[in-house]
């Protein structure tokens, strides 16, 4: 029987979909703040996996727990209880002061259940409030609903038609959200900080009047912290900092400290609404994933990687400005703890290149921001050699712009 053409041999990169534009390093390991690629060639790692390697590479207490829990349990499904996953919703609970959780896969999952979840809770009130206001600039997912969420037209083009029930708002324009809201809002999704949008932050008076915009008017107040999340910031969760709470926080990346898990947490009340058969994830909460975020939790709280977070984010942004006082095509250095962007007048690509070609790892948020994620447990030493480097390769990039 004819089964049509041979198939080609293919390189292994040619097997891949085009979907990643990718950076020319192959990378085969990885210890603490540093990686090598398959060239043995040695990066200074202020990547972190966009946010998600907590304590950097191959960290002993994350490698032995992984390595533990894999011979005892990986997976058994949500049709049975799971002690791993129990475990990690009571400390997420006494950690948030938000009751229920549930667990899923990756940002994108967290982000669409709540608002699933926000949606079902009106409808089973006998409401018709279905529609989220986001903020311009914000990144909440690829799924179509969550794409439709971020307000970004970048990563909706050719995915028409896109769900409906989603306004956009400029973040910190309080008078423009009052405005928007209407009878049938049913939740305000932010994020504290807008990693990917370009490290805008939200401010505490705009945050102090969402949340009580939402009280006055009935509306949930969700916190996308996927990236902010798990001591990004030098706090647990970013609103820690603010002083409010939301009614439905939404985590991911960093939680696992590289393995894949999302959750989103909630009030009791709100998460009434999910009940048995209303939503749901095969592999969400499986003990291989829950056993690298409750060690995460511990390492974060035994090695005082808070206290880190903010003294090495001190010292980066520091070493930043004075960069900034020195290039005058820096704009702006802004961020929180070890989520720090740098505003260029100009595209960064050629200086993440360059800063590459020095031996450091750096990605951006939008076309003229070069953003910062070492890993929570980065030491001074390393900072001082990031911004050492970022010196060397800014030097290089403006005399490349006066040739």
């Amino acid at each position: 029987m004819r089964l049509g053409p041979p198939i080609p041999t293919l390189r292994r990169m040619d097997a891949l979909m085009d979907n990643y534009a990718r950076f020319p390093v192959r990378l085969a390991r990885g210890q603490g703040s540093r990686v090598w690629d398959d060239q043995g060639r040695v990066y200074l790692d202020f990547v972190s996996g966009i946010a998600v390697n907590t304590l950097g590479h191959a960290h002993p207490r994350l490698a032995d727990a992984l390595c533990n829990q894999a011979r005892r349990l990986i997976h058994c499904s949500n049709l049975y209880r799971i002690p791993e996953q129990e475990q990690l919703a009571s400390k997420l609970a006494t950690l948030s002061g938000l009751e229920r959780t549930f667990f899923c896969n990756s940002g994108a999952e967290a982000n669409e259940a709540a608002i699933k979840l926000a949606r079902k809770y009106y409808h089973d009130m006998g409401s018709r409030r279905r529609t989220v206001i986001t903020a311009t600039q914000s990144f909440h997912g690829r799924t179509l609903l969550t794409l439709t969420a971020t307000g970004q037209e970048k990563v909706k083009r050719g995915f028409d038609p896109l769900p409906a029930g989603f306004v956009h708002v400029p973040l910190n324009d309080a008078e423009v959200l009052e405005r928007s809201i209407g009878s049938d809002t049913a939740a305000i999704l932010l994020e504290p900080i807008q990693g990917e949008g370009g490290v805008h932050e939200a401010s505490i008076s705009y945050l102090h009047h969402v949340r009580r915009l939402c009280d006055e008017n009935g509306i949930l107040m969700v916190l996308d912290e996927v990236q902010t999340g798990i001591g990004r910031t030098g706090h647990m969760f970013a609103y820690e900092r603010f002083g409010i709470r939301p009614d439905i926080l939404t985590l991911a990346k960093g939680l696992g400290g590289g393995v894949p898990i999302g959750c989103m947490l909630a009030r009791e009340q709100v998460a009434s609404a999910f009940g048995p058969g209303s939503h749901g994830s095969t592999f969400g909460g499986n003990p291989l994933s829950c056993r690298a975020a409750l060690t995460v939790l511990d390492a974060i709280e035994q090695e005082d990687l808070l206290r880190n977070v903010q003294d090495r984010g001190q010292q980066l942004m520091q070493g930043l400005k004075a960069l900034a006082r020195r290039f005058p095509c820096v704009r702006e250095i802004r961020g929180q703890g070890l989520l720090v962007g740098m505003e260029l007048d100009r595209d960064v690509a050629r200086l993440i290149e360059l800063a590459r070609g020095h031996g450091l790892l750096v990605l951006s948020a939008g076309a003229q921001v070069l953003r910062l994620l070492p890993p929570l447990n980065v030491s001074e030493r390393e900072i001082d050699e990031a911004v050492a480097i970022l010196d060397a390769a800014l030097s290089r990039f403006t005399e490349e712009e006066q040739e």
